[in-house]
């Protein structure tokens, strides 16, 4: 099935029979956008755009989000990178480039590791390898977004989302701070597999060509994983955002989407 003939949007099938929800837009090779921990593909509905000059963009909604299945569970990393095949399997895509961001990030590590044939040039982006080697969040960002009001959480997100003069700027509303379809069930699901993902051991067996970008000030996922992501990965390239944090994808938009851009149609 050639770009051209692909459907726009549709549902594939996991492997347990789960309904995953995808949708594609534009023209050409297909860019596959992983989003982070609790959204659906409205995480990248600001920048999705930018890439259809040389990509078409591909994303879907990870089992408990969007219009996917919503099973009860267990969730884990492996799991979502799983299902990504199957969408790709679906559209009869053999081969793809892959950007993954926070949660997205993660999923798209084990779908290198696992699945290299499937991945042509990876992004990585405010990610981490997991496990005991990874950066963690300190306490009180912990603390701010464990508080019993919601609407104090969400303030606290938006703030490691974003810095301050973005959003003065930009007062929304913001894509990237959950799916709030999403059954509690399914949240416990994402964030249990999030926190058990730790690829440390496995990121040596990444073949495809690795670009890793990070904003210098996100506390939700701190910077420091950069540079331990790029230990891992061989030949991993790197940049920092000065001043951005955890959604440097919007907030730096212009500068982000020009290096993955170039990145994506680099020969070799």
């Amino acid at each position: 099935m050639t770009g051209h003939d692909r459907p726009s949007a549709g549902f594939a099938r996991a492997q347990d029979g789960t309904a995953l929800a995808y949708q594609h837009r534009g023209e050409g090779p297909p860019l596959v956008l992983l989003a982070g921990q609790a959204n659906d593909h409205h995480w990248w509905d600001g920048v999705r755009d930018d890439f259809h000059g040389v990509r078409s963009t591909l994303t879907l909604d990870l089992r408990g989000t969007g219009d996917s299945g919503k099973p009860e569970g267990p969730y884990s990393i492996r799991q979502f990178a799983d299902d990504v095949v199957a969408v790709l399997d679906a559209l009869g895509v053999a081969r793809a480039d892959v950007y993954g961001t926070s949660m997205g990030g993660r999923v798209a590590q084990l779908l290198a590791v696992h699945h290299p044939e499937r991945v042509r040039r990876l992004v990585l982006g405010c990610t981490s390898p997991g496990g005991p080697h990874a950066v963690e969040r300190d306490a009180s960002v912990r603390r701010s977004l464990a508080q019993p009001d919601p609407e104090a959480v969400r303030r606290a997100l938006t703030d490691l989302m974003y810095s301050p003069a973005w959003q003065a700027a930009h007062p929304g509303p913001y894509r990237t701070l959950g799916d709030p379809r999403m059954p509690a069930h399914a949240r416990r699901g994402h964030l249990v597999a999030s926190n058990g993902h730790d690829a440390w051991s496995e990121l040596p067996r990444i073949t495809a060509p690795t670009l890793v970008l990070h904003g210098d000030q996100d506390r939700l996922t701190p910077a420091d994983n950069l540079r331990l992501l790029a230990s891992r990965i061989p030949g991993a390239r790197t940049h920092l955002f000065p001043g951005a944090r955890h959604a440097y994808f919007e907030e730096c938009r212009d500068e982000a989407g020009e290096l993955v851009r170039r990145f994506l149609v680099e020969e070799g």
